[in-house]
């Protein structure tokens, strides 16, 4: 028998403060005016400063396996995708599963950036479908707040903390229909938190740092390359998605794919507006809103796709 995996819950978390453009007036040079019309972006949460994202991801993930009526205990897997992990080691997925009151399932972080979760669905998908396993946890989680320069206009009205959440079910009807990755080292430089912990001292600058022309421009070709790759791979066609869900960077570079592809942009859920760029919590952020409000809906076709520093990116084609 053929072994698919299925999304069968999802779920989010958000940290209580919430950051307005307005508020930002008052501590860097930037207007409400300036940022939400080169971005998209109203407001971003941000962590208190006892929660880290193990914290948001335990939230996020009680809320997706209450949706699939699945008990932490049945889990067989736990994926973590976070730039913001909790500490050096263990993993942030080992601080959570132990949150979560489970023992023995193995755990583990992928680290991809803002393709964190379409890599860690994608390897959730493989998992699934050696047909091992029947409960994979899959988080994207992320205290961005905790690596900005919040003195950099360019860089820190971008960003926000949260964490999203899926739970994957064997099935032996298709759920997950393609997955598709793609890495290049080769563009590092232009988005990347360069520092490093060496002999108990920071090596380096330990905020990001980011060349956003260049970041904009490689974002909006693979994104349109790469969906078009996961609908071949899936045999669907453009017409055939009901829902876009790409990753949450700049409305821009979202209107610039949906166009590439031809989607209207009320096809295309977009939550970056109220929770700016979440990195890896972006995309299962905007699918359990998305999800919840009642526009996703069973049966229907949703493409997500994601691109974040390294360079990686890679889309994922779902029947929900």
């Amino acid at each position: 028998m053929t072994v698919f995996s299925r999304i069968a819950g999802t779920g989010s978390y958000l940290p209580a403060k919430v950051l307005t453009n307005r508020d930002l007036e008052g501590s860097v040079d930037t207007s409400d005016e300036w940022i939400y019309s080169r971005t998209g972006i109203r407001q971003r949460h941000v962590a208190a400063a006892h929660e880290c994202a193990s914290d948001l991801a335990l939230m996020a993930s009680r809320r997706a396996l209450d949706a699939a009526g699945v008990g932490a205990d049945a889990l067989d897997l736990i994926i973590l995708a976070t730039t913001t992990p909790d500490m050096v080691f263990p993993s942030t997925a080992c601080i959570l599963q132990a949150k979560l009151g489970v023992k023995n399932c193995p755990a583990f972080d992928v680290q991809a950036v803002c393709s964190g979760f379409v890599y860690a669905l994608t390897t959730a998908d493989h998992f699934m479908r050696s047909g091992q396993y029947r409960n994979i946890l899959v988080v994207g989680a992320e205290v961005y707040s905790r690596i900005l320069d919040w003195e950099d206009r360019g860089t820190c009205v971008l960003f926000g903390d949260g964490a999203g959440a899926v739970v994957l079910q064997r099935s032996d009807k298709p759920g997950i229909l393609a997955t598709r990755l793609h890495a290049d080292g080769s563009h590092a430089h232009i988005l990347s938190v360069p520092g490093t912990v060496s002999g108990g001292k920071i090596s380096g600058r330990p905020l990001l740092q980011m060349e956003g022309n260049a970041v904009f421009k490689f974002a909006v070709r693979v994104l349109g390359e790469v969906a078009e790759e996961v609908l071949a791979a899936s045999g669907l066609a453009k017409d055939n998605i009901d829902w876009l869900i790409p990753h949450q960077a700049n409305v821009r570079i979202i209107q610039a794919t949906a166009k590439r592809l031809g989607l209207p942009m009320d096809k295309v859920i977009t939550t970056v507006d109220l929770h700016a760029n979440t990195s890896a919590a972006s995309i299962p952020l905007a699918l359990d809103v998305a999800v919840r409000d009642g526009r996703i809906r069973q049966g229907q076709h949703v493409l997500l796709e994601g691109v974040g520093g390294g360079f990686t990116w890679g889309a994922v084609a779902v029947i929900m």
